[in-house]
């Protein structure tokens, strides 16, 4: 089977061989697609932590209502969110279809997609207090056995395995996509957007598939260094991890807001 990944960052171009270099010492390396990772989270992470400061600003300016105080973190964050929000996807279309480009696209899409999180961040803190620190450290705590897991080989990343998450992963993606459009016409998907059982039994297996794309991520990495593609698409890698980390970092919240309703 061709290497395959729910992961859209991850495609049947990633491997291509007419990108093997011939000097490994020019070749993607494991270790230097981890260091790039952790240097686009920590950008995202630093945008974010600035759109979360405009809106507690905003909210606790002197002198306001409790309402007064709402509208102005909402005015003050929510520029920033949307901004981020479309530059995110931009850079991060560009960033997949123009791999060369990732040095410079994967760290502008970090610092995007971190004013996007900062929004939705303060948001979900605002109507459930406490709910983001919990939320990183499940995300954090969930990359590090997702990096445990396939590196003693616990789980192994099997044809059938990786055909399972892609399909998993797609049906996702069409249901949030219909949710989306029906959301036009005021129709809602009953019960899986709910705080019912059903509700955060969808939100478990959405998480746990958010998690295995990790594991598909991982892979493709490795065989990507031992396939001696050029440096550059350690940015590429660590772009496409980034992506994961974000989708499974919302799951999560939405999962923890869930279970808050109840």
């Amino acid at each position: 089977m061709a290497f395959r990944t729910a992961n859209p960052a991850f495609n049947q171009n990633f491997f291509n061989t007419s990108e093997v270099v011939a000097s490994p010492a020019q070749a993607m390396t494991v270790q230097g697609t981890i260091y790039k990772t952790a240097l686009l989270t920590a950008m995202a992470m630093a945008t974010a932590i600035f759109v979360w400061y405009r809106f507690y600003t905003a909210f606790h300016t002197p002198g306001l209502t409790a309402e007064q105080a709402v509208s102005a973190a909402i005015s003050a964050a929510m520029p920033w969110m949307i901004g981020g929000l479309i530059g995110g996807v931009v850079l991060g279309l560009i960033t997949a279809f123009a791999q060369k480009a990732a040095p410079i696209t994967a760290p502008l899409y970090a610092l995007a997609e971190g004013l996007f999180l900062g929004g939705v961040s303060a948001f979900f803190e605002l109507k459930y207090p406490g709910i983001v620190a919990p939320a990183i450290g499940l995300t954090f705590g969930t990359l590090m056995v997702m990096l445990m897991l396939f590196t003693t080989r616990i789980v192994r990343v099997t044809d059938k395995f990786r055909a399972g998450i892609l399909m998993a992963t797609g049906a996702i993606a069409l249901l949030y996509l219909a949710t989306f459009i029906l959301g036009f016409f005021s129709i809602e998907i009953p019960y899986i957007h709910g705080s019912g059982p059903i509700g955060i039994g969808f939100s478990v297996v959405v998480v746990v598939i958010a998690a295995a794309n990790l594991l598909l991520d991982f892979d493709f990495i490795e065989k990507g260094a031992e396939a001696g593609l050029p440096r550059h698409m350690e940015w590429y890698g660590a772009f496409a991890l980034l992506v994961t980390l974000v989708w499974l970092y919302l799951e999560i919240l939405r999962l923890l807001a869930k279970l808050r309703d109840r």
